[in-house]
């Protein structure tokens, strides 16, 4: 009997169950490793880029113009488009009367697009956090009923030889314990990863809010839009049609205002 403690004894005196464990831990690994790599590289971007995207974004003199300056950061990109699709889709269908939203105001219209935005925006960024607490949770057990499988086929081999000394039963039983290593070295990498996609996601979604707010301001008290006649009307919280005037603009914002 081969009693060296490596991983090729332990697949070649493993059994179906034995190998099956194996290959499912190393299912488990290869699938949390791709969703932490790929994870973190979106993570650092986002956490890299929104700060200076944002800054260039009200920079901007249109919407238009803050969009592109947008495109690297998706989330806050998309969030701006639906905001101000809100506010056209108002515009072009203040008059009628057929629709669900012909009775919400400008405010209401925004706060629904942008919140909307936001919860696909996370879903996004959540995808694969599920797997890496599942492998988390799960494979020190599958591990552990690897050992289990294992110890009890090395014992019942050397109970059918009748070689009983230490010699020859802490090799199988070594080689079983690999399984319960292997689940650690599985979970343990998932559920770091996990905690810490956790609290950036977190962060994440802050700044998020925080835009959707400023955005909130900017698309429901000021924002202007071109009417049929070519003049420029700016739609008012309280009510869809209503027209302000120029002077209830949101200050911080008007010079986005300028080119639409």
């Amino acid at each position: 009997m081969n009693t060296g403690l490596d991983i090729a004894a332990v697949w070649a005196q493993g059994d179906t169950i034995a190998r099956t464990v194996a290959v499912a831990l190393l299912l488990m690994s290869v699938a949390s490793w791709c969703i932490i790599l790929g994870k973190t590289w979106l993570v650092w971007r986002l956490r890299l880029k929104t700060p200076r995207t944002l800054e260039q974004f009200w920079d901007s003199a249109t919407v238009e113009a803050g969009l592109e300056k947008l495109a690297p950061v998706a989330p806050l990109r998309d969030m701006a488009h639906q905001g101000q699709s809100a506010i056209r889709h108002l515009e072009s269908h203040r008059h009628e009367q057929g629709h669900l939203d012909a009775h919400l105001s400008a405010s209401e219209l925004v706060t629904r697009a942008l919140r909307n935005s936001i919860a696909r925006s996370t879903a996004k960024l959540e995808s694969g956090l599920t797997l890496l607490a599942s492998v988390g949770s799960t494979a020190p057990f599958v591990g552990l009923f690897g050992t289990v499988w294992g110890i009890y086929h090395a014992l019942a081999r050397i109970g059918a030889t009748g070689q009983s000394s230490l010699d020859q039963v802490a090799g199988p039983v070594g080689e079983a314990l690999i399984m319960t290593a292997a689940g650690l070295f599985v979970a343990i990498p998932a559920v770091l990863a996990y905690n810490a996609f956790t609290r950036s996601l977190r962060l994440i979604a802050a700044d998020l809010e925080a835009f959707a707010h400023d955005l909130h301001a900017y698309f429901s008290t000021g924002y202007p839009l071109p009417t049929p006649q070519g003049s420029v009307s700016r739609l008012s919280p309280a009510s869809a049609g209503a027209e302000t005037h120029a002077g209830t603009e949101n200050p911080r914002l008007a010079a986005v205002a300028g080119g639409n």
